[in-house]
């Protein structure tokens, strides 16, 4: 039986219910598609492998970060056992979930430094969250600057930081606008976006295109997901079966 990856994810998502990752990375036309790893915490590394390889992905985005596959302060002894059992079953690590947002962080070199060191070229960025007490322009420029800092580091360690939009009141990129604002003057080579189609259009409504059309140049990863609404909000739902338009 063959299928198409477009309908390769479908059924997967509807089989974990987990958010998937399309990842492409110019000029390879082919994309990699990875799993989120959240859902399988409590397997063991080779369980983990076996699982990911046996539904057929690409790789894993890997949590290393405080609850994860890999707490951050373990990072320089269990990170390379994790990426390990992934490359025996010829995955790899695309993206790793991390607890870094802040260049002044002690444990933020240690863990660049390490998935640097396996080849691991991309993180995920912590949240940033608004203080609404306090402006939010002003806050911008502060994070702004906070991940110019971050960047230099990611450019000496040769990987990149992802920032994801996500959906909700207080937190950093819901409105795409924002986090085109942070992300001024830093090289997409060093801090990139990953774009959330399913927070997009929770936060953007029918008028999620044109943030998008304004974000585009500086996404370096897709999340792909689906929601519906239902009594106390926004719902995941199997991709396809959603609001998210195909």
């Amino acid at each position: 039986m063959t299928t198409s990856r477009r309908n390769f994810l479908i059924s997967a998502s509807a089989a974990f219910a987990s958010p998937l990752v399309a990842q492409t990375e110019s000029p390879k036309p082919k994309q990699t598609i990875s799993v989120f790893t959240k859902p399988f915490n409590s397997l063991s590394f080779d369980e983990l492998a076996d699982r990911i390889a046996e539904i057929g992905f690409d790789g894993i985005e890997a949590t290393v970060r405080s609850g994860g596959n890999v707490e951050s302060h373990e990072v320089e002894e269990k990170l390379p056992m994790l990426n390990e059992a992934i490359g025996k079953r010829g995955l790899e690590i695309t993206i790793m979930t991390s607890d870094i947002n802040d260049p002044d962080y002690p444990i933020t070199a240690k863990v660049l430094r390490t998935a640097a060191t396996l080849g691991i070229k991309r993180y995920r960025i912590k949240y940033l969250r608004y203080n609404l007490s306090r402006g939010v322009i002003d806050q911008l420029n502060q994070w702004n600057a906070q991940l110019k800092d971050l960047a230099a580091i990611n450019h000496d360690f040769g990987v990149r930081g992802l920032y994801q939009n996500h959906a909700g009141s207080g937190t950093l990129g819901s409105p795409i606008w924002d986090l085109h604002h942070v992300l001024r003057g830093i090289p997409t080579d060093d801090i990139a976006v990953a774009y959330d189609i399913r927070h997009a259009t929770v936060e953007g409504g029918q008028s999620w295109p044109i943030t998008f059309n304004m974000i585009r140049p500086l996404v370096d990863t897709v999340y792909v997901k689906d929601f519906d609404w239902g009594k106390g909000g926004p719902e995941n739902v199997p991709l396809g079966q959603g609001r998210v338009q195909r």
